[in-house]
């Protein structure tokens, strides 16, 4: 089990609550399981394009682009009183959902993040089910198993920067540099002069004889700036 090293004590699974997409603000909320999981779940989800040409059988898998990873967790809420503290499972169920669910002021679900040991995730809930097990005798329940997944934020840009990478099947994001011309960078992409004016059409330059340093270019996959 992990431990504090300053406090000695088991460090829990914690998940923080952000209103800003960039988590630039304080945290709006934090949740604070009891029991740690015995385990989570981290799934790493590779999409590929399937080319088939005319007459063949085959089918290549060519690389798309990385997926935002998503992990699961499954974490015990108990009111019995074994853990030493005294909760009401109703209440701790809703302070979970108050924390990583729908904001009015953003109008979406929080920015969370997810805070456990070697695991840092910055996400939003994707589904939570709440199973319950024991109750009292007027039916209010004692003890529930959550089990919730996580999607990470990250938008395409930041994935395909995260890539950079020299492949023309690829997506790149380049920043310009003083000198740069988008014909030069096209050609350090492509390995081909003549598709700039697809990636100047691609990425809406008013003018792209002009660039600006520090600006950022987006150079698609080659076969879609071949078939503009």
């Amino acid at each position: 089990m992990a431990k504090n090293p300053t406090t000695g004590e088991v460090e829990k699974l914690v998940i923080k609550a952000y209103k800003k997409a960039d988590y630039s603000d304080n945290p709006v909320g934090e949740f604070k399981v009891s029991f740690n999981p015995e385990e989570y779940v981290q799934v790493y989800d590779i999409e590929y394009n399937d080319r088939q040409g005319d007459g063949t059988t085959g089918s290549p898998m060519v690389f798309k682009k990385i997926k935002p990873q998503e992990y699961s967790l499954k974490f015990m809420i108990d009111g019995t009183g074994v853990s030493g503290e005294k909760i009401d499972v109703v209440d701790k169920i809703k302070e979970f959902f108050t924390v990583v669910g729908y904001d009015g002021d953003i109008h979406r679900p929080k920015y969370l993040q997810v805070l456990w040991g070697t695991l840092k995730s910055n996400c939003t809930l994707l589904k939570a089910d709440i199973t319950y097990k024991l109750f009292r005798s007027d039916g209010r329940p004692l003890r529930a198993l959550v089990n919730a997944s996580f999607k990470e934020n990250i938008d395409d840009s930041t994935r395909v920067a995260k890539a950079n990478d020299k492949s023309p099947d690829l997506t790149h994001v380049r920043t310009v540099k003083e000198g740069d011309t988008l014909p030069l960078m096209t050609y350090r992409i492509y390995g081909d002069f003549s598709y700039y004016l697809e990636v100047a059409r691609f990425n809406r330059l008013k003018d792209f004889r002009r660039l600006t340093p520090g600006e950022k270019i987006l150079f698609p996959p080659i076969e879609k700036v071949a078939n503009g």
